[in-house]
């Protein structure tokens, strides 16, 4: 099996849409999943959820999922009408029923639309490779996570580990961030988490923040590149609704630059149109995973 980023031929260009103006027209939800904790997730989106309130003339409110799970079951119950997905969470929501669409994906700097998944220890730690963590405590995200769960379990599989009888044991942490801290308190030895490139991961977000110094931990396995993350609407959504998302979200860097930066810190290029087939090679992914599962 291979993971692998597909470029898209070209983005086409967008009219200007008017905004859908109804004073008191039904609020809608915008989800996203916990890749941080909770007061990250608002400082970095709730200037987009006011954005996108004034562009559509309805109320957006910023919904802070507890798990990945939250916002798949929210779309497939139609009470979250747009969401920011990671990879393999916005795959199991097409493989569980939920009859939404990605409408744009994450782009960097350099163009491309792909990350990685990587497995950090401490910097002082003895271990250089994957197979010297025997016995040691791995950390995980969550099950519904691309570079916190499917992508290092693949991995794992190819260096021939089962990692429930091959690690002491193996903890989900609940968030990327949470991953990087039990790493650093000791809790863990190793832990799973995402990265773009030398100019930005999640640890360097961390470390921006103060949180931990990225110095600290080192890099001993990196996948190859995944494709990057989706924003995802509900197909039940009007169809001058959806046009009308789509625009707002697509226009945001040039619309209102400040937002967009509060979300990426300037680390990311402009969103730009995406598909559902984007995402076939990770629903792909998800069973292959699930087949593990199944088999331990």
């Amino acid at each position: 099996m291979i993971i692998q980023r597909r470029t898209l031929l070209g983005a086409t260009a967008l009219l200007a849409m008017p905004a859908v103006a109804h004073a008191q027209q039904p609020e809608l939800v915008f989800a996203i999943i916990p890749a941080e904790n909770a007061s990250g997730v608002t400082e970095r989106w709730n200037p987009f959820t006011e954005y996108l309130s004034n562009r559509l003339g309805r109320k957006v409110t910023l919904r802070i999922a507890s798990d990945y799970a939250a916002v798949i079951e929210g779309q497939r119950a139609g009470n979250i009408h747009i969401a920011s997905y990671g990879p393999s969470s916005f795959a199991r929501a097409l493989m569980t029923g939920a009859r939404i669409t990605a409408f744009a994906i994450e782009v960097n700097l350099d163009g491309t639309k792909g990350y990685h998944s990587v497995f950090y220890v401490k910097t002082d730690s003895p271990y250089q490779k994957v197979e010297d963590l025997k016995g040691k405590n791995l950390g995980l995200v969550d099950p519904n996570s691309t570079s916190g769960n499917n992508v290092p379990r693949f991995a794992l599989n190819k260096m021939g580990i089962t990692p429930e009888s091959f690690f002491g044991r193996v903890i989900y942490t609940g968030s990327h961030e949470n991953a990087v801290i039990a790493l650093n308190q000791g809790t863990i030895d190793m832990c799973a988490n995402w990265w773009n490139d030398e100019t930005e991961s999640n640890l360097l977000r961390m470390a921006r923040k103060g949180m931990v110094k990225a110095e600290d931990f080192r890099i001993i396995f990196k996948s190859d590149q995944i494709v990057n993350s989706p924003l995802a609407y509900l197909d039940s959504l009007p169809e001058d609704l959806r046009a009308g998302i789509r625009a707002a979200v697509l226009e945001l860097p040039t619309a209102r630059p400040d937002v967009f930066r509060r979300i990426n810190e300037g680390k990311s290029a402009p969103w730009q149109p995406t598909t559902n087939a984007e995402y076939n090679p990770i629903i792909e992914l998800n069973r292959f995973v699930d087949g593990l599962r199944r088999r331990s």
